[in-house]
């Protein structure tokens, strides 16, 4: 897409300022759902509308009711206002559902990575860099809270030709969790992956360098992105995906390619409600002997005693545990009223 026009600039200077001209109030309007951000570019949003996709700012009275942090994201429904050709101002923002979100690094604010979604796809490699069920434990919990359908996608098993990522996914298997194993070098799994993307909107997340960016070429070989190695030094991925970007796979299916993650910060969770977010532990819930039971050291935990019994994973029970550690951790930092108010916040976003 082309730079904005001088004009646009000048308009987008305006809209900041929540002056737009009368001529342009004339203009055509659009209405969601069908108008869809795509692409966040500093304080210009591409939009994909019935004329195709349009360079929009953000009218200022919204810019000012919204926190920067979550003004417009990829995935929003938005109301636009064409302004001129291939140029408009976005009016207002639909009520999201099923978002990914997490805690910004620096900030104790929300950060809103992708809007909208039908399902989360949490792509990690079985190698290069090293398979981490921490992450995709966070994941999970965000997904849950959310409400949100996820997929497990192993990538790169090319490079795991004994199959220990493979096992060590075993016990999400077991729990529901739909895992596919892919490979972009033998090709393996994509038609897989393809079956379970087809129809829906999809955001594909996970670390750095687990490939996330290459299955996306799998699939549109001709678009034009960046593809990072691992760094030999640190194991870990190098970020060559640097914002959230929608792609339109066919007509009724779109991926969004989202940057490496290296920390998943929870975000307005208090540490007691972890335990419903863990999908093996909810037949236990209800049988604890103390109703405030946090599932760790408590006398008559049902919970406990389900993971003696084999009944639930020992590994992930003990990255439970290191997970209730840091939301307590966070709940003292911020405050108990402080996350419950965010927690309430985050339900009503």
């Amino acid at each position: 897409m082309s730079e904005p026009s001088s004009s646009f600039r000048h308009r987008a200077h305006e809209a900041f300022e929540g002056e737009l001209v009368a001529e342009e109030a004339e203009h055509t309007k659009e209405s969601w759902p069908e108008n869809i951000v795509v692409r966040v570019r500093g304080p210009f949003y591409d939009v994909w509308t019935s004329q195709g996709v349009i360079r929009c700012v953000v009218r200022g009275a919204l810019k000012r009711e919204r926190r920067r942090e979550d003004l417009v994201v990829v995935g929003d429904r938005v109301e636009v206002r064409i302004v001129g050709p291939g140029e408009g101002v976005i009016e207002a923002v639909a009520p999201r559902r099923r978002a990914l979100v997490r805690r910004a690094r620096d900030r104790e604010v929300a950060q809103v990575i992708v809007a909208n979604l039908d399902q989360l796809v949490v792509v990690l490699a079985a190698a290069q860099p090293e398979l981490s069920l921490g992450m995709l434990d966070r994941f999970l919990v965000v997904a849950e809270s959310q409400d949100l359908p996820t997929v497990i996608c192993l990538n790169k098993v090319d490079l795991d030709p004994e199959g220990r990522a493979r096992a060590a996914l075993a016990p999400y298997r077991a729990i529901g969790y739909p895992v596919v194993e892919t490979s972009v070098v033998t090709r393996v799994g994509l038609e897989e992956l393809w079956r379970m993307l087809e129809g829906k909107l999809s955001a594909l997340a996970g670390p750095s360098g687990v490939g996330k960016t290459s299955l996306v070429k799998a699939f549109r070989p001709e678009l034009e992105l960046r593809i990072g190695a691992v760094s030999e030094a640190t194991g870990r991925g190098r970020h060559t995906t640097t914002a959230s970007e929608l792609i339109q796979l066919d007509e009724r299916t779109f991926l969004v390619d989202t940057p490496g993650i290296g920390v998943l910060h929870l975000w307005a969770l208090l540490p007691e409600e972890l335990g419903q977010y863990y999908r093996e532990f909810r037949r236990y819930l209800g049988a604890c002997a103390y109703r405030d039971c946090r599932h760790l050291d408590e006398p008559g935990c049902a919970v406990r005693a389900a993971v003696e019994a084999g009944e639930i994973d020992a590994g992930r029970y003990e990255r439970y545990r290191a997970i209730y550690q840091d939301l307590e951790e966070e709940a003292e930092r911020q405050g108990r009223w402080e996350v419950e108010r965010l927690r309430r916040e985050r339900r009503t976003r």
